[in-house]
């Protein structure tokens, strides 16, 4: 990669961490030039080339899906969450989650199954629901690489496959995949997934953030990451639909504790899946 064209990557990653934190507000022309150090002309066109849709757009995006987040996973009422999300009144947040969603706030808060019908998941029954820890985990400073891409397996082994040819240091790297929007909501082709080191590289300087921070319910997925939807359907349709916690919207960690670079045998490979907890 040229020295322009990751001067552009740079210039986006910025922008995306810039909007996630501050969604909920009005954000100016002004605040994104400086945070990207661009033209707004240059931000807008380099933005959408690399993301897929407009600043505006983005930022509408995140309002709506986690609003779902909110009214799937805590108990606060809509009004409450329409005002959290940055929406002026309750009329201009149903008119935008309709829009996105084709139903109404209340119908999406008062029949999940609606949500999993779309995603082809069949709620499973009580008694094989997997049971996590609760933890808490202190803040990490990550080395990361970003896609929007189908959360598929096919699609993120690629981008593993770029990401570590950068190279990390043999001892003490830590390997998370950040996954910003949750697949049961974001429309596939706009997911977005980071894989993330907690060492800097060795061949290229990488962009750093933070993650983790607070409390989580771990999950343990065993076995290769072919068969991790399966773990996901078994937390999405039955733990999270009979459990009292109520979740934060920040992004779901993926923690590879041992995965081919630290394990000789498919079968041995460990994931901790970590959803975050108000």
């Amino acid at each position: 990669m040229d020295e322009r064209s990751s001067a552009n990557l740079y210039c986006v990653y910025n922008m995306l961490n810039f909007i996630e934190h501050h969604y909920d507000q009005f954000i100016s022309v002004k605040q994104l030039e400086e945070v990207s150090n661009y033209s707004y002309r240059n931000i807008q066109r380099i933005f959408k080339y690399t993301c897929g849709e407009t600043i505006g757009a983005y930022q509408k995006r995140l309002r709506v899906e986690n609003a779902y987040k909110l009214m799937l996973y805590t108990r606060e009422n809509i009004t409450a969450i329409a005002l959290k999300v940055g929406f002026a009144n309750l009329a201009s947040f149903s008119k935008a989650f309709r829009q996105r969603f084709n139903c109404s706030p209340k119908e999406a808060r008062t029949n999940k199954t609606v949500l999993f019908s779309k995603a082809d998941i069949t709620p499973i029954e009580s008694g094989s629901v997997l049971q996590p820890e609760i933890i808490y985990l202190p803040p990490v400073k990550v080395y990361y690489e970003t896609a929007m891409i189908p959360y598929e397996n096919d699609e993120i082994e690629l981008l593993w496959k770029r990401f570590m040819r950068h190279q990390f240091p043999a001892s003490g790297t830590t390997f998370f995949g950040v996954v910003a929007d949750d697949p049961l909501i974001t429309e596939t082709l706009n997911c977005r997934y980071d894989a993330c080191a907690s060492e800097q590289a060795m061949r290229k300087e990488l962009p750093s953030k933070m993650i983790l921070g607070g409390r989580y319910a771990r999950f343990l997925h065993n076995g290769t990451y072919d068969t991790i939807e399966n773990t996901y359907r078994d937390i999405y349709a039955g733990w999270i639909l009979d459990t009292n916690l109520e979740f934060d919207h920040t992004p779901v960690i993926e923690s590879y504790i041992k995965h081919a670079d630290n394990t000789d045998r498919e079968e041995d490979q460990l994931t901790s899946i970590l959803l975050p907890l108000k």
